[in-house]
């Protein structure tokens, strides 16, 4: 989910365009032609089921607090692997990707996108289990903005006055963060930094969202076989073993990795970039409930954070459907 992709249709997870601009231009990637478009409603309905399962996952690896964070992970990777490699057989893409194989540049670049995938599934579900639900939203708030930051100083893209209004008032939300609140928001700053840095590199790769996700769950669950392995008959502390819920629940959460990715998948290919940018807030906006409903701290210095943040990315939403519409008045002149 991180845990989710941002608003591109592929590939996927990716970074979000910058919020004025049409998304960058991309080499063609490895895998083909894109599958037949969805009508706009059965696309729509595919965008925000994902996303919905996006937003309520911490419900569900809330039921896995007997395990560590680490151990979850591990299990989150090898059970997506099989998975997403039958979704890569019956869309005919297997061929394309064990052709990544022989590109050496590509597989040293997913083994950096498979760190910061990594680290950024350990952080989230380590704030999960510690009753940090509120910070991730938080981070995913902040996401699309330091999206916007990144275009501007990485790869020099212009910075307009709603960029920079947008940008301004969630430094703004940090500041005060730190200052009224007394905290730095680490969690949803890393969870922010981890998910941007790898959209980045994604973005610059010419490589099926799907395959991609394939190679990088596949080089995490290399060497997460010979830890669970040693973890569970090694006497490590191995929870899978120790009844079929356990192992059902860890076995499920392949398919919370992989079912919603491809859900996005689905309906992003149907669908504007605009309105895949606004449904983007879907999933923190249910993450920040189930803060909430799980009774996490939230003071008033919390909601003028929160209200900066959201004040911003109502800058951002406002940009983006500008842009939109003025790209479809060109289209038309």
């Amino acid at each position: 989910m991180t845990d989710r992709p941002d608003p591109s249709p592929d590939p996927a997870p990716d970074s979000a365009p910058a919020f004025g601009q049409a998304a960058p231009a991309t080499p063609t990637p490895r895998g083909g032609a894109d599958a037949q478009r969805l009508s706009p409603g059965r696309a729509a309905a595919a965008l925000l089921s994902g996303y919905v399962i996006w937003g309520l996952s911490p419900l569900f690896y809330k039921l896995l607090a007997f395990a560590s964070p680490a151990e979850i992970v591990l299990h989150r990777a090898i059970w997506s692997v099989p998975l997403l490699a039958i979704l890569l057989v019956s869309a005919r893409r297997w061929s394309a990707a064990v052709s990544v194989l022989g590109d050496k540049r590509m597989l040293a670049l997913l083994g950096v996108t498979s760190l910061l995938i990594g680290a950024n599934w350990w952080t989230f579900i380590f704030a999960v289990n510690s009753g940090q639900v509120l910070e991730i939203s938080l981070g995913y708030y902040i996401n699309p903005l330091m999206n916007v930051a990144l275009g501007v100083f990485i790869a020099s893209e212009r910075f307009g006055r709603l960029r920079a209004v947008a940008v301004g008032l969630a430094a703004l939300g940090v500041v005060n963060q730190i200052v009224t609140v007394g905290e730095l928001p680490v969690i949803a700053l890393f969870l922010a930094v981890t998910f941007t840095g790898y959209g980045y590199f994604r973005k610059t790769m010419a490589v099926d969202g799907r395959i991609g996700l394939f190679w990088e769950t596949a080089i995490i669950a290399l060497p997460s076989l010979a830890i669970l392995g040693f973890v569970e008959f090694g006497g490590g502390g191995g929870h899978f073993r120790e009844g079929w819920s356990q192992a059902a629940l860890l076995v499920l959460s392949g398919a919370m990795t992989v079912g919603p990715l491809l859900l996005f998948l689905t309906g992003a290919r149907g669908l504007s970039f605009a309105v895949i940018g606004a449904a983007q807030f879907i999933a923190p906006t249910l993450q920040f409930c189930v803060g909430l409903f799980y009774g996490e701290v939230f003071t008033p210095a919390h909601a003028i954070t929160f209200t900066l943040i959201w004040a911003g990315l109502a800058v951002f939403v406002a940009d983006l459907l500008l842009f939109e519409r003025k790209k479809r008045q060109k289209a038309r002149s």
